[in-house]
């Protein structure tokens, strides 16, 4: 299982959020090039980063911190954050973004994402499914839907998805743990896809859970940042 730490963007600075709330915004760190390269120091070799404010807006906004991060470090980075454009789309890949995260373009304009899947290859692409219960939330969580997590699912699955980042929106920034039974039912009603965990993770055991129940990846933010799991304790857990 790949453990991915989380940069969360707003303003230019690394930052969590509790369960989505814009209101609740916690600055953890001013420069997030340099907690990107702590990551790559500790030998984790993925980030999970994101523009909260191109999810707000609709449109990629921190770019200075991508190409900073792209520049700066080795990491293979996974973005999100309002991408809506095919222009952003290939800026990102061409800055070397390793794969881009779509969730609300994929509810409201599921033909595009569909096209990007074809038009750039599904192994550059990540249906990033932010659920309330089992309902999508759309714009940075802001909007909530009528769409059914396992009917989204579907619909990208039968036109060749390989990767699925799902974050139960309840748990995430709790450090109360996460939702191992949605993952555990997502895995096996889409057992050929790669399962990324994200929201709530706050222990070693979290992690044991999450990778009995096979989910390819998890992502882990406040956990870091409140020091409840150590960047030494994640290097070695991702080597067993």
């Amino acid at each position: 299982m790949r453990i991915i730490p989380a940069i969360d963007i707003i303003d230019g600075k690394c930052v969590r959020l509790t369960q989505g709330d814009f209101g609740k915004k916690k600055i953890y760190r001013e420069d997030p090039v340099e907690v990107a390269l702590e990551f790559q120091d500790a030998d984790l070799d993925c980030l999970h980063l994101v523009d909260l404010d191109g999810a707000r807006e609709g449109h990629v906004v921190n770019w200075d911190v991508i190409r900073d991060i792209q520049e700066q470090t080795a990491l293979s980075v996974d973005f999100g954050g309002g991408v809506k454009t095919e222009e952003e789309v290939e800026q990102l890949l061409e800055l070397g973004v390793h794969q881009i995260n779509v969730g609300s373009l994929a509810v409201k304009e599921p033909e595009k994402f569909s096209n990007w899947l074809k038009q750039y290859g599904t192994e550059n692409f990540i249906l990033s499914a932010d659920v309330k219960g089992e309902t999508v939330a759309i714009n940075g969580w802001l909007e909530d839907t009528s769409f059914r997590l396992f009917d989204l699912v579907s619909r990208f699955e039968r036109e060749g998805l390989e990767y699925l980042a799902c974050t139960d929106i309840t748990t995430d920034g709790m450090l109360e743990g996460p939702n191992i039974g949605l993952y555990k039912k997502l895995i096996k009603r889409f057992p050929t896809l790669k399962v990324v965990a994200s929201g709530g993770v706050s222990s070693m055991d979290d992690l044991k859970e999450l990778k009995y129940a096979k989910v390819y990846a998890v992502i882990i933010g406040k956990a870091i940042y409140e020091g409840k799991l150590k960047l030494e304790e994640l290097k070695a857990f991702q080597n067993t």
